[in-house]
């Protein structure tokens, strides 16, 4: 004969009702920011999804929902992969310099004493309490012609310098906006390495190029893949520095989808050209994210 199995304990059936309340009050405490980005992030992605599949007719502005995928057919032409391929360039270019800049200087933060690090920290910050438009118009201001740096480089070579909407103007503002994003995750990583380390370093005859090389190059890698996301990301999709900088000459992507949708009002077209960029950015981020545990690794 089988045995009845006993039934459960006072002890086991309170443990139950602990554990059901716990669940219930996790659901509580993740609803409001699993509402918020259901509204503002889901909602509006779907919504711009749906657009992007409709047609416009830009006679009248009756958009009809045929499901066509005619406006991504036309993202491959030469306008707007041209743009594409500029706004990944400068993206690429703009996070590379970021980076060459952002990991010495967080590095020289980092050696520093408690109270001068707070000093520089703050210098790296402060830029971020004024206007980040009134920021961008003063690059107008130092690179237009018979400006500061146009006056340097004459006095230097004799010669002026047309620096102002170009490309490189977007890149330097772009590389000045987005360094402290760059700066600020590396200092986070190496922060928290123990100064010990270097001190053992130079004891074992590692010169400074090299100490930098084996020791704080892979200890900041963390903070640095984290700045190449932080900074990445948004440079691929900038309107405001472009718009400002280039002067309506050298366009980026998102100065394209914008006009889509204010200037033309093909909202459908504008929505592909928008959700093809995001498609682009997320296979950019999971590749990244594939090769970040190799590269910790090494």
């Amino acid at each position: 004969m089988v045995a009845a199995s006993a039934p459960p304990g006072p002890g086991a059936v309170s443990g139950c009702r602990l554990r059901r309340r716990h669940r219930v009050l996790a659901r509580l405490l993740v609803a409001p920011s699993a509402a918020w980005t259901l509204v503002f992030f889901v909602a509006p992605l779907v919504l711009i999804t749906v657009f992007s599949f409709g047609r416009e007719n830009l006679v009248t502005f009756n958009i009809t929902f045929g499901w066509t995928a005619a406006n991504y057919g036309a993202f491959g032409g030469s306008l707007y992969l041209g743009t594409l391929l500029r706004s990944l360039d400068l993206s690429l270019g703009t996070t590379l310099g970021c980076a060459l800049l952002g990991l010495p200087l967080a590095y020289f933060i980092t050696r520093q004493r408690p109270g001068v690090q707070r000093l520089l920290l703050a210098g790296v910050i402060v830029p971020f309490w004024t206007s980040f438009l009134v920021r961008t118009y003063s690059w107008v201001n130092l690179l237009q012609s018979g400006g500061p740096v146009d006056r340097l480089a004459h006095g230097l070579t004799g010669h002026h310098v047309e620096v102002l909407y170009t490309p490189t103007s977007i890149a330097i503002g772009i590389v000045y906006s987005y360094l402290p994003l760059m700066v600020l995750p590396i200092y986070v990583a190496l922060e928290r390495v123990n100064p010990e380390l270097y001190d053992a370093a130079a004891d074992l005859g590692a010169r400074p190029w090299r100490q930098f090389r084996r020791v704080v190059l892979p200890l900041a890698r963390p903070g640095l893949i984290a700045g190449i996301i932080i900074v990445g990301v948004p440079a691929m999709g900038e309107y405001v520095i472009p718009e400002i900088l280039g002067g309506g000459k050298t366009l980026m992507i998102g100065n394209i989808i914008v006009s889509e949708f204010l200037d033309v009002g093909n909202y459908p077209f504008g929505s592909a050209l928008a959700v093809s960029l995001m498609t682009i950015l997320m296979i950019m981020l999971f590749a990244l994210r594939r090769v970040q545990p190799a590269l910790e690794a090494r």
